[in-house]
């Protein structure tokens, strides 16, 4: 996708696609214009580029190849001693303490995860679309060799002091995180660094861990770890909505650990995201500061319609529609609180909604929508005309390994977005709860502040985000 953008970006280039030859990048090939070679497969490597002429074709084609092949130095110490070649290798190749860290499709990733562990490693898997019976097995054998399984869809992790997956720049601190969620960690862990408060870890267990199935396993032995560790002086424990019996079992454990232990898990009833590290700081003696918020000096008036949130984090996206759905009822999603609140297939119903564009379901194939924002961008487009979206929702995620500047993308659409509104007769708030940290490498200013001057209400709480944008909607609200 980098290489894509960075073709796509030379004068004289109209468009530029470098991915594998998946199913939906040939879709996506063909909505491009370019006919998709017959024969190509999933192992197969695209290269489509679209030039006013023939310079500026060898210019991109020299640029692709350039970018394809270009590698890191070699090491001065490497010697003529040869590159491990597998997993299993590379884990016995190191010394003692190190990680196992794999991103490859979720299909294959399985037996490599399977081989570090016997090597004695513990492992963060990145990847999603893991079959849930393996996440279980896996966790299953990594608890007979004594090993902690981050994982998989483990998005985000801080491991002695060293940020991995989606990670924000935080300094080190009292407060351990064990999170079965990506962009709740996140967000757990931007708002420490905002009330001056850092982490000695955040171990991410993966979304389902919590589960019936997967029974807290990578969870347990996460608190074990961090219980032992003398830098950590509270711990929380973040999740997506957790089966309750699980929940209660780890409550259970936790009771037996010498480490306080506080619990941000989401659902009806319970403290949402910033609620839950507003009592974290209570209980360290710190004081809660008030929530960073970058707003347009415009306070419009509430007015019906449907509340439309598009979401790049599913954690974000889950406590939003807990939020929410008590002020409104129903809201539909892919990834529903109920089961009748499921959206079909198309993503696409009346009445309030929200999507999380980073769902295993619409990741397979391409990049997560933190790195390429192209789905959610045309989705705002498509809410913009709808006379039924009265207020549009929206996160932006911060860190290493997310776009590098998402403002840039998302600031021009929403602009777009709000002038196709006036153009019908309509006003179109949009609200954006921005998680990230002022280290970070996109700059949480900057950023707040150009979705700012594009129109936008900007909040470092995601809750606050939300009652926000629900605030803006008469009470019963849609047309």
């Amino acid at each position: 996708m980098r290489v894509s953008r960075r073709v796509g970006r030379l004068e004289g280039v109209g468009a530029a696609l470098v991915a594998m030859a998946s199913e939906l990048n040939l879709e996506l090939l063909a909505g491009m214009g370019f006919a998709p070679p017959r024969h190509a497969g999933i192992n197969d490597l695209l290269v489509a580029i679209r030039a006013q002429d023939e310079d500026a074709l060898q210019a991109a084609l020299a640029t692709t190849a350039e970018a394809l092949t270009a590698r890191p130095a070699a090491s001065a110490s490497a010697g003529d001693v040869p590159a491990p070649r597998t997993v299993g290798a590379a884990s016995r190749s190191v010394g003692g303490g190190a990680l196992v860290l794999l991103s490859l499709p979720g299909q294959y990733v399985f037996a490599e995860a399977v081989d570090a562990v016997e090597s004695g490693r513990d492992v963060m898997v990145f990847s999603d679309n893991m079959p849930l019976a393996q996440e279980v097995r896996l966790k299953e054998i990594a608890a007979e060799h004594g090993r902690l399984v981050m994982g998989p869809d483990c998005g985000t992790a801080v491991v002695r002091g060293t940020g991995l997956g989606f990670a924000n720049a935080v300094d080190p601190g009292p407060v351990g995180i064990v999170a079965a969620s990506g962009t709740g960690a996140q967000q757990v862990l931007t708002l420490l660094d905002a009330a001056g408060v850092g982490v000695s870890a955040l171990l991410g267990v993966g979304g389902r861990d919590l589960s019936t199935a997967v029974a807290g396993r990578s969870t347990v032995t996460a608190l074990d770890a961090l219980d032992a560790d003398p830098d950590t002086e509270l711990i929380m424990v973040v999740s997506k909505p957790p089966a309750a019996e699980i929940a209660a079992a780890v409550r259970a454990h936790a009771a037996t650990l010498r480490t306080p232990v506080q619990f941000a898990l989401l659902g009806r009833g319970r403290p949402d995201l910033t609620a839950a590290v507003e009592a974290a700081l209570n209980a360290l003696g710190r004081a809660v500061p008030r929530w960073p918020s970058w707003g347009t000096g415009d306070t419009p008036a509430a007015r019906p319609g449907a509340l439309r949130g598009l979401y790049t984090g599913g954690t974000l996206c889950d406590e939003a529609m807990v939020i929410a759905s008590e002020a409104l009822g129903a809201i539909r999603s892919n990834i529903p609180l109920e089961p009748e609140w499921a959206l079909p297939d198309s993503l696409r119903a009346p009445g309030h909604l929200m999507i999380d564009f980073g769902d295993d379901a619409l990741t397979v194939g391409r990049p997560h929508p933190m790195i390429d924002p192209s789905q959610r961008l045309a989705r705002i487009a498509d809410e913009a005309v709808d006379p039924e979206c009265g207020v549009l929702l929206l996160d932006v995620v911060l860190g290493h390994a997310a776009h590098d500047d998402p403002a840039a993308e998302l600031a021009p659409a929403v602009r777009a977005g709000r002038e196709t509104a006036r153009a019908r007769g309509a006003e179109l708030p949009v609200v954006i709860s921005l998680v990230g940290s002022e280290r970070d490498p996109q700059g949480t200013s900057r950023q707040a502040e150009t979705l700012r001057d594009a129109g936008a209400e900007v909040f470092a709480s995601n809750a606050q985000a939300v009652r926000h944008a629900v605030s803006l909607l008469t009470p019963g609200g849609t047309r």
